[in-house]
C-alpha cells in the first residue's frame, strides 16, 4: 500500500488509496518539532484491514526520520500508541 505524506505549513495528512477508497490521518502542526495527530478516517470498505495501522506506522516512521513529536489526539492513534510501547520516542502527552 502506498502512502502519501501531503504537507501544508499548518496542517497535513497521510493518505492512501486502496480498491477506490480514500484512508486518511491528519495532523495539525503546533511547532516545527511538534505535530498533533487529530484524525484518522477509514472508509468501512476498508475496515479490518490494516489500513488505519498502516498510516499510524507510516506517522511513526515519518516522526522518527524528521525528528518530530506526536500529540495523539485522535482516539485511533492513542489506542495504537497504546498498543505499541516502542514508540514512546515520538509520542508526547
Amino acid at each position: 500500500m502506498e502512502i502519501v505524506k501531503e504537507d501544508g505549513e499548518t496542517r497535513g495528512r497521510y493518505v492512501t488509496v486502496v480498491d477506490g477508497h480514500e484512508a486518511e490521518l491528519t495532523f495539525s502542526r503546533y511547532s516545527k518539532t511538534g505535530i498533533i495527530a487529530d484524525h484518522t478516517g477509514v472508509p468501512d470498505a476498508l475496515k479490518g484491514q490494516g489500513v488505519g495501522k498502516a498510516l499510524v506506522e507510516f506517522l511513526v516512521a515519518d516522526a522518527r526520520e524528521n525528528g518530530f513529536k506526536i500529540v495523539p489526539l485522535c482516539p485511533f492513534v492513542k489506542a495504537q500508541y497504546s498498543r505499541h510501547p516502542e514508540w514512546a520516542d515520538v509520542f508526547k502527552g
